[in-house]
């Protein structure tokens, strides 16, 4: 069986070097700049800018009120800190590689 798939989604094991962190983020801005999937099926963020489709969070609020996407009231506050969360995994990575 082919795990195709998971190499085209970013979630699967990769051979590339352990410092390759997927950003979500990164992919859609450079992949779909307007993200216009993101636009047509996900209702809450159908009225946010292009600018700030890939991370509507970073959108003001008075923008955010005129699009109908508040964050955390019409659609979820990031869970995640993608910066932090990516060096705490490669420092996890590199004290790996060291045997500690």
């Amino acid at each position: 069986m082919s795990d195709g798939w998971q190499w085209t989604a970013g979630t699967g094991t990769d051979a590339a070097p352990y410092f390759r962190v997927f950003n979500p983020a990164l992919q859609g801005k450079k992949f779909a700049p307007k993200g216009a999937y993101v636009h047509r099926w996900v209702p809450e963020l159908a009225r946010v800018p292009d600018k700030f489709i890939h991370q509507p969070w970073k959108m003001p609020h008075d923008k955010q009120q005129k699009a109908g996407c508040v964050i955390g009231q019409d659609y979820p506050a990031p869970i995640v800190d993608h910066a932090w969360a990516r060096e705490r995994t490669l420092s996890a990575y590199a004290q790996a590689r060291e045997g500690r």
